[in-house]
């Protein structure tokens, strides 16, 4: 193996580690709403087949986030509904989202529908 072959093996290696992904101030402007959409509605979430209002999962979906975050695992909107607020990371199980007045669903549809109403506020 050439000298060459090994630097470029050797670069190959490190440079996963290297390109570090961030969330940018949009990114997290949205993922805050989207914690915030849910803190300040009268939803109730599901996870693990237990019920917990507004603010015990805004803390729950707070601590996923944050912990991606130090793992450098979400960059994006979409990453944090993904990764953080369709499903338990322990049981695999989905969360729901029961409203008042509205059918319950699938916490990643409706986490979707608040960034696109995030979005279409926003300029």
């Amino acid at each position: 193996m050439t000298h060459r072959t090994r630097s470029v093996l050797a670069l190959a290696l490190i440079a996963p580690g290297l390109a570090l992904a961030a969330p940018t101030d949009s990114a997290r402007r949205e993922i805050a709403g989207l914690i915030g959409a849910l803190d300040g509605s009268n939803c109730r979430f599901q996870r693990n087949g237990s019920w917990h209002d507004a603010a015990e999962a805004r803390a729950h979906l707070q601590r996923k986030y944050d912990y991606l975050l130090k793992k450098d695992k979400v960059d994006t909107a979409e990453q944090f509904i993904e990764r953080a607020a369709s499903q338990s990371s322990m049981s695999g199980k989905p969360y729901r989202i029961a409203c008042p007045g509205q059918p319950e669903q699938a916490a990643a549809v409706w986490f979707g529908a608040r960034l696109t109403a995030l979005r279409q506020r926003t300029p």
